[in-house]
């Protein structure tokens, strides 16, 4: 009995230990990194001096985009505009997605203009490999390019052109698809009398790093790629600036692809798959300022004769099918890691397409969730039972458990022993009721991780009050719950949801036995009100999801409870 009450607060001390972290440390440090990014915003920072980071000056958004001549970008799912100043893509709204659940607030914004503090953008550069090139001119982000049409759109591609009259001509051909990939073309044309060396930069160039309230170990944000087939994970606070950091610099890859992302949303560049390319993860944590850079390998283009080099840009949501449509289309490895899908990826990765099939059926992403947490429950019935029973077997044998330890309260062999002879007896077996809760714990962190990283889950309503699957229940305990006029503060904000998760823990541990040490039971007996402030920060969808499993598990439990009450009664009448 001892050792299963030690294994069975050993887990929960485990659960409250990673909760914890959680919510002491990891929710107030990321807080902090967005406090630090909210004040850096209203100083006047300083630009660093590397010519590949940074702008030249500070503007708003609205203002960088009068202030230089535009070609638009307009497809069913995106809206924005090429920069002809640099040719560079620096405007993007995700069309599908808004700020809030209210449909007429704004698009959600990806990219932004490179004069702005929140300086998101792409670029594509050309630069010589060799000293005796520097005589002919080459463009910048300054250079202002010619423009075949003014709109770029799904079908129809605007090929930018730039031409010194020093023999150089340079052609950028931009298509988008009806998604979010963008394919560029670069060409070079060489009407120069020598043959000249030169190589191609595609970067991705981010100011201030973006990182949502509830990330923490849970979820990572921030710079990521895929180079030789590896998932290379890069925080923020890691990216120094240096000529060639080792830790950050791939040389000679295929295949691959890097990136920056979000919880929701990415912005990736994937090479040529056929040619071989440097990959370097670079920035500067101090300024804000951080940059993924695709390099190609030096190209000859002798006199008369012209090169080019194809590269992709995936800019928006992240949606597997897409991701998994465009590893095969492309043929480059593993787009669909930039879901944060962690360790036990084989698993989570099935269980986001059963909620994407499930919320496709039902047209509730929230009763999806509901009838998945269902379907796991059916999965694991015999295991669930077969706890169930040795739980309620045990309750049952509580009033002999306690004689036995007041008989030999000083003996602590003697009431090992006694002890075994009882389980013995009643072919009890105390570990029979952790194990099967053992194996099903990865099963069901699984599901907690998909319905965290699920874009799908983004602003879809439930019933009642929660019209955000993805944000905390929006009621408190504190103004009743919208019925008293003000706001309750933040660090005291309990909701309804969380409340019935908690009432149904506590409902839960009331059919399990009770632990006889008041230290354990003390313990037990607090566990339900910490998880419920606990989960009172998490997303709507997590708290109900967890509140159906408790609800499933308590009807199961209790039936278990009422055979085993019957049998034993027939046991007795026998």
């Amino acid at each position: 009995m001892n050792e299963q009450r030690n294994l069975f607060v050993a887990i929960l001390l485990v659960v409250g230990i990673l909760f914890g972290f959680q919510y002491f440390y990891e929710r107030p440090k990321t807080l902090e990194q967005q406090k630090s990014f909210e004040t850096a915003q209203k100083l006047e920072s300083e630009k660093p001096a590397a010519p590949t980071l940074g702008g030249s000056s500070e503007q708003s958004r609205e203002e960088a985009l009068q202030s230089s001549a535009r070609v638009a970008i307009d497809t069913p799912k995106i809206k924005g505009s090429i920069n002809l100043r640099g040719a560079m893509i620096d405007d993007l709204s995700l069309l599908e997605y808004r700020e809030t659940t209210d449909p007429s607030s704004k698009p959600v914004v990806l990219l932004t203009p490179d004069t702005v503090k929140t300086a998101y953008f792409g670029s594509f550069d050309w630069s010589f490999v060799g000293k005796e090139d520097q005589k002919l001119k080459l463009p910048g982000k300054d250079t202002v390019w010619q423009a075949s049409g003014q709109t770029l759109s799904v079908g129809s591609p605007v090929t930018l052109t730039y031409t010194h009259g020093d023999g150089l001509i340079f052609e950028r051909v931009i298509e988008i698809d009806e998604n979010y990939m963008f394919k560029i073309t670069d060409k070079i044309v060489n009407r120069t009398k020598e043959t000249i060396t030169l190589k191609h930069r595609t970067m991705v160039e981010r100011h201030g790093a973006a990182v949502s309230s509830q990330g923490g170990f849970i979820l990572h944000e921030g710079a990521i790629g895929v180079i030789g087939s590896k998932l290379h994970e890069v925080d923020y606070e890691d990216l120094k600036e240096q000529t060639k950091p080792q830790e950050t610099y791939f040389e000679g890859v295929q295949k691959s692809w890097i990136g920056f992302t979000d919880k929701y949303w990415l912005t990736a560049i994937i090479p040529d798959v056929a040619k071989q390319t440097n990959l370097s993860f670079v920035g500067n944590h101090d300024k804000k300022i951080y940059a993924v850079i695709a390099d190609s390998q030096p190209m000859q283009v002798a006199s008369g004769s012209e090169s080019s080099i194809t590269n992709h840009v995936y800019a928006g949501a992240k949606i597997l099918e897409l991701l998994d449509m465009y590893e095969a289309k492309l043929g480059f490895d593993k787009f669909d890691l930039a879901i944060d899908f962690g360790w036990f990826y084989f698993l989570t990765k099935p269980l986001h397409y059963a909620l994407k099939i499930m919320n496709g059926w039902v047209g509730n992403f929230g009763i999806a969730i509901l009838i998945i947490t269902i379907l796991m429950k059916v999965l694991f019935f015999p295991l669930a039972n077969k706890s169930y029973r040795s739980m309620s077997r045990m309750r049952s044998m509580q009033p002999k458990i306690q004689a036995i330890q007041e008989r030999y309260a000083g003996d602590r062999m003697k009431l090992n022993q006694a002890m075994m002879e009882l389980y013995q007896k009643e072919k009890i077996n105390p570990m029979s009721g952790c194990l099967p809760m053992i194996i099903q714990a990865p099963i069901f962190f699984c599901l907690y991780k998909v319905l965290y990283v699920s874009l799908e889950m983004r602003h879809a309503p439930f019933y009642g009050w929660v019209h955000d699957l993805s944000a905390p229940d929006p009621t408190s305990i504190l103004n009743l719950f919208g019925l008293l006029p003000f706001h309750a503060p933040d660090f005291a904000h309990i909701g309804a949801w969380p409340i019935i998760m908690g009432v149904t823990m506590w409902l839960q541990q009331k059919l399990n036995p009770q632990p006889a040490d008041k230290a354990q039971a003390m313990m037990f007996m607090i566990m339900p009100l910490f998880l419920t402030f606990l989960f009172a920060t998490f997303p709507a969808g997590l708290v109900i999801y967890w509140t159906w499993s408790n609800i499933l598990g308590i009807i199961q439990q209790w039936t278990i409870m009422r055979m085993e009450a019957n049998r034993q009664q027939v046991v007795i009448k026998k």
